[in-house]
Parts: structure tokens; C-alpha cells; sequence
């Protein structure tokens, strides 16, 4: 980012959703209402998991990092497109957008790597289930955890490095309400081609090895399930299997939109419409999602209720 060749602008103007004020009124609220629950849902969880004793399994460990990690991408964006909805200048610094990007990609790949770590946690707990404990020690949950995380931000750091090398000397406004790939792309005077290549290949490796490697253990797991002769057996492993996939279908399926297509293809219009989906909707929705179809979590709140 130094020299004549690269960046001149010092900050970017984000266009928003729209100029109506009644709309933005709308959008504020909307917005704000969407955060509280995030935060409130996913911090919850968090908290649930380490005070209730039961809940102190590796399912719940992953779990309990999955909130965090809701919790945190949706804070990279939500909290400064409130802000915009009634601002009357949707400025950010060239270093804030840097550091949006970098934070906000760097989440996202780390919770690719989690879910998938998380379909390998039930792979073992429903096909190896007397030796669940012993492989999934607190070591390895712990390696696992971590692995992931450090991925996911170097990654990142690639994504980030690729991107802000372009040079942005025309227009600073960013047709969207965060820092991203696609909208920054159309602001670049450079040749934005080796970048739009590299972000289909670095997306695409991220995307495809994570969400085969849950293929291949729900592969596995569906073999486990269909071969108990008990009914009862199966229901229970089907329910805790059942968040997991709602909340991979949900994520991978928004995520391959995004990403995966050619950036002649992208409306950037549309594109600001999915986005609040997966910065804000999802984040929320997941918390939920465990929580609502999950005995041991309702159990877990009770008890907590009553001794309180």
C-alpha cells in the first residue's frame, strides 16, 4: 500500500442502502434489533455452556466457538452499518477498512474449518461412540480449535494483502455497507484480474475441503444411523445431528452465492441484499437454531433458571 502505483485515497464512502431517510430509520432499527439478539443469543450460549457442568463435552466446546465467532464477524460489520443508517457521511479510513476486511474474512474461514471440525466431532460420537472420550480428548479439541483459528487468519492475511496492493485512484465509493472483495474489485484501477482468479481459487479450496470433509463424515454418520435397528436410537442421533446440517445448509449455501461466481455475474445491489444475511441474519439465527432443537441445552436452562 506504499508508493505512487498503489492506494492514493486515504478513506472510502460506503453508499448504504439507500437515501430515503424513512428507509433508514427503518434500517437502523432493523439493524440495531438484529445486533441486540445476536449478541445477546450468542453470548448467552457462551456463558450457559461454561457454567452448566453437563453441557462440558466437546460438542459444546465447538459449540460455545461457533457463538464466539457469530458473535464477532457480525461486530466486524453490524455495529458500523447502524451507525451509517443515520449518519450523514458513511466515511471509513482506509486503515478501518483494512482492518474490517481482514478481521471480517478471517472469522468467516475460521468458522468454514469449525463446522467442519464439528461434523467430524459427531462422526466419532455416533460411529465410535465408546471411543468417543478418548479420541476426542480435551488436547485434541483444544489442537483442533486452534488450528482452525490460526488457518483462518492466515489466510486472511493473504485475502487482505491481495486486495489493498490494488491501487484505488478513482472513486472512493464503496457501492455496499462493509469492506469486501467484490465491491472494492470495482473500484480498483488496476488489473483486478489475477485477484478475481486468485479469490475463485482461494475461496473455492476453502470451500469445497471444508464442506467435504462434512460430506464425508455425514457419509459415515447417515451409514451409522440407517444400520441402528432402534428407533429410538436413530431419532437421537438424527436430533443431534440436525442443528449442525441446518446451520452448514444455511452458511456453506450463502457463501458459495457470494463467492463462487464471476464478477461480470455479480450485481453489487444484490449482493448488499445477501450479504445482510450472512453479516447479521445468520449470526443470530444460529444461537437459535441449537438452542431451540437441542434437550440437553433446554435442560441446561432450566436448571439454570431454577437456581437462580
Amino acid at each position: 500500500m506504499s508508493g505512487e502505483n498503489h492506494t492514493q485515497v486515504t478513506e472510502f464512502i460506503f453508499s448504504g442502502f439507500t437515501d430515503n431517510p424513512k428507509m433508514q430509520v427503518v434500517l437502523f432499527v432493523m439493524f440495531l434489533v438484529i445486533y441486540i439478539v445476536t449478541l445477546g443469543t450468542n453470548l448467552g450460549m457462551i456463558l450457559l455452556i461454561r457454567m452448566d457442568r453437563q453441557l462440558h463435552s466437546p460438542m459444546y466446546f465447538f459449540l460455545s466457538h461457533l457463538a464466539f465467532l457469530d458473535a464477532s464477524y457480525s461486530s466486524a460489520v453490524t455495529p458500523k452499518a447502524i451507525i451509517d443508517c443515520m449518519a450523514a457521511s458513511k466515511t471509513i479510513s482506509l486503515a478501518g477498512c483494512v482492518m474490517q476486511f481482514y478481521m471480517f474474512d478471517g472469522l468467516v474461514i475460521t468458522e468454514l474449518f469449525l463446522l467442519a471440525v464439528m461434523a467430524y466431532d459427531r462422526y466419532v460420537a455416533i460411529c465410535n461412540p465408546l471411543l468417543y472420550s478418548v479420541v476426542m480428548s480435551k488436547k485434541l479439541c483444544t489442537i483442533l480449535v486452534a488450528s482452525v483459528y490460526i488457518y483462518g487468519f492466515l489466510s486472511s492475511v493473504v485475502q487482505t494483502a491481495l486486495t489493498f496492493r490494488l491501487s484505488f485512484c478513482g472513486s472512493n465509493v464503496i457501492n455496499h455497507f462493509y469492506c469486501n472483495d467484490p465491491p472494492l474489485l470495482a473500484l480498483s484501477c488496476s488489473d483486478t484480474q489475477p485477484k478475481e482468479i486468485q479469490l475463485l481459487v482461494i475461496s473455492g479450496i476453502n470451500l469445497t475441503s471444508s464442506l467435504l470433509t462434512i460430506i464425508v463424515s455425514y457419509v459415515y454418520i447417515l451409514s451409522a444411523i440407517f444400520s441402528k435397528h432402534s428407533t429410538e436410537g436413530r431419532h437421537k442421533a438424527f436430533s443431534t445431528c440436525a442443528s449442525h446440517l441446518t446451520a452448514v445448509i444455511i452458511f456453506y449455501g450463502t457463501l458459495f452465492f457470494m463467492y463462487l461466481q464471476p464478477s461480470s455475474t455479480h450485481s453489487l445491489n444484490y449482493d448488499k441484499v445477501i450479504s445482510v444475511f450472512y453479516t447479521a441474519v445468520i449470526p443470530m439465527l444460529n444461537p437459535l437454531i441449537y438452542s431451540l432443537r437441542n434437550k440437553e441445552v433446554k435442560g441446561a436452562v432450566r436448571r439454570l433458571l431454577q437456581k437462580h
